[in-house]
């Protein structure tokens, strides 16, 4: 079945028109190295289930589960970083070799070519789910880039500014392509503002999954 097209963003997918530090690698990832990256995050998710984290503003609306040494959470505590799933006491699932490659893939040519990720936060986002501007700020170093992967139905992908006032433009990510966030745009507030139902091309997954690779520790 062919993809319903996805309305476009504020403005066109280059290069060339994303802020200084934000690449962006459209259909980075094949359809079959699609369906691997899927299949890993279902044994991800067999033995660390998708669960919706508490923040300040209440549950996610996208659920979330993690891969790595580390694994992002939020609850009363507060956004931390754990090396073991506090719903389970058990280890996040080890980072799978396919992980690592479409990684290698993603950070080839860039400033950060050498760029090796301990923690993938996963993001399951549903019909009508989204996630507000933020910040990736509980990582140790900055210098180190955020590395996204996309899976699934296309997704208006906020890009804000170094505050949280600054207007945000939008950029459709669809199924196979990267994000990669470092230098200028490492610490610029970016969020999901919604995802199109029907557009992804991995049957049966309807919604979009994110795998976001972080150096946390």
């Amino acid at each position: 079945m062919p993809r319903k097209p996805s309305q476009p963003g504020l403005f066109d997918q280059t290069p060339a028109e994303l802020p200084l530090g934000l690449l962006y690698r459209p259909g980075l990832v094949d359809l079959d190295g699609q369906r691997a990256l899927y299949a890993a995050v279902q044994e991800i998710a067999r033995a660390a289930p998708f669960a919706h984290a508490r923040t300040r503003m209440g549950l996610t609306s996208a659920a979330m589960t993690n891969a790595g040494d580390a694994g992002w959470w939020s609850d009363l505590k507060g956004y931390r970083y754990e090396t073991r799933n506090p719903a389970t006491a058990a280890p996040w699932p080890p980072m799978p070799a396919v992980f690592r490659v479409a990684v290698a893939r993603a950070v080839a040519g860039t400033p950060w070519p050498d760029f090796t990720p301990d923690a993938c936060l996963i993001n399951f986002y549903g019909d009508g789910a989204r996630m507000g501007l933020h910040q990736d700020r509980d990582e140790k170093d900055f210098a180190q880039p955020i590395v996204t992967l996309s899976l699934g139905d296309d997704g208006d992908f906020l890009i804000g500014g170094l505050t949280r006032a600054a207007r945000a433009a939008v950029l459709v990510v669809r199924s196979g392509d990267a994000l990669i966030m470092g230098g200028a745009s490492r610490m610029r507030f970016h969020g999901i503002r919604k995802i199109h139902p029907g557009t992804g091309p991995l049957a049966p997954l309807a919604g979009r999954i994110s795998l976001t690779f972080r150096k946390a520790l």
